[in-house]
């Protein structure tokens, strides 16, 4: 059988962790069908941000970097799109892999489609019906020019019929006739696979020196909360409260624009009550194995992340959701997390909800942790 070769494109934090699944099932299983080439955007430049994350999830580094940084969504897609059409004439790829909703997933669906090469997505099929999100944007832009599409739930399939994909699989797949599979969530895969490493691996709760689990994990990033001083401000007031009412510890590794957003729009009264305030641990960025560690032993966690809502649950964990949509209904619509956006009343309410529960379920929403090794067989037997 002819190798594939596959470019991987990569791009933010989040995609470099959902990689090392489909890597490591190249590694183990398929090395001598499938080769791949990794290509770094360069989106997100951070170190702790990015290259910290090669290094602990023993991915190889990327033979490629466009070191596009940081600029307006057209000026860095414009930037990407540009780059890697001159990757992709170089490599000549069978296929070209992408991950997710970012700028980089819908540069190189877009690249690869103008070229002829077929797209792959992971995580198609997910939507918060909310088009003021550019993330939805790319999703659904994605998701039309790809011909292998593999969404991690049931909610992901029914979308993707209700926007007119039919389901009935072609022998060969094509971008006029895609592919479309229920596959499960490669993060699943990754969250149980680095689970007994974050074991042995981290050491930032010692670090952290605090003496029970009675604490709550909260990450922040999105724009719509960051670069908006009225919610940014409410969010902060609504942390500060749960933890004065709670006594529980507030652990909240910081995104680089968060710290920089916080600088500028926090109300200088506000900022001054939360530096003071020894239970509410502002750090920096936490790699992977880290944040596993932080999320297996927290008590409860707010984000306005899609991954850590999704972990969240992988670990049982109540989860309060600083959005008003979210791709991930399911963890909704079972009771797992709730919904409350920027508004401060809700995110204490929610706290207070799911904080004095004690009658949780996690069905199998996210698969079997197999998601990585089924859709290599796909792409080797589809393409």
């Amino acid at each position: 059988m002819k190798t594939k070769k596959i470019i991987t494109i990569i791009g933010a934090r989040p995609q470099i962790i959902k990689s090392s699944a489909i890597s490591r099932a190249i590694r183990a299983n398929y090395s001598n069908i499938l080769t791949e080439i990794i290509v770094h955007t360069g989106q997100h430049y951070d170190e702790n941000m990015s290259e910290v994350f090669f290094k602990e999830l023993n991915i190889d580094p990327p033979h490629h970097n466009l070191h596009v940084g940081s600029g307006s969504h057209g000026e860095q897609t414009a930037k990407m799109i540009s780059g890697l059409a001159t990757i992709f004439e170089h490599e000549k790829p069978d296929t070209v892999l992408v991950y997710g909703d970012t700028n980089s997933t819908v540069a190189g669906a877009l690249a690869a489609a103008k070229m002829h090469i077929p797209v792959i997505h992971v995580e198609a099929g997910l939507r918060s019906f909310n088009k003021s999100m550019p993330e939805e944007i790319n999703r659904i832009a994605c998701d039309h020019m790809s011909t292998l599409l593999f969404t991690p739930t049931p909610t992901g399939l029914a979308n993707l019929k209700k926007e007119g994909f039919n389901l009935t699989r072609q022998s060969k797949a094509s971008i006029d006739h895609p592919n479309i599979y229920h596959c499960g969530d490669v993060m699943y895969d990754n969250s149980m696979h680095f689970a007994g490493l974050s074991e042995d691996k981290s050491t930032i709760l010692e670090g952290l020196n605090i003496p029970n689990s009675n604490y709550i994990l909260c990450t922040i990033h999105r724009d719509s909360n960051t670069d908006d001083a009225k919610n940014l401000n409410s969010i902060f007031r609504a942390l500060l409260s749960i933890q004065l009412s709670s006594l529980w510890s507030i652990i909240l590794p910081l995104h680089p624009r968060t710290r920089k957003k916080m600088d500028e729009l926090l109300h200088p009264d506000l900022r001054i009550m939360l530096e003071s305030n020894a239970s509410i641990k502002l750090i920096p960025p936490a790699g992977f194995i880290d944040i596993i560690a932080l999320e297996k032993n927290a008590q409860l966690i707010i984000t306005d992340s899609g991954g850590l809502q999704k972990e969240a649950f992988f670990f049982q964990k109540p989860c309060v959701i600083l959005r008003d949509q979210t791709e991930w209904i399911e963890i909704v619509e079972n009771g797992n997390a709730v919904l409350a956006g920027a508004n401060e009343e809700k995110i204490s309410n929610a706290f207070k909800t799911l904080s004095t529960r004690n009658d949780f379920t996690f069905p199998s929403f996210y698969g079997d942790a197999n998601a990585a090794e089924f859709i290599c067989s796909k792409i080797i037997s589809d393409l």
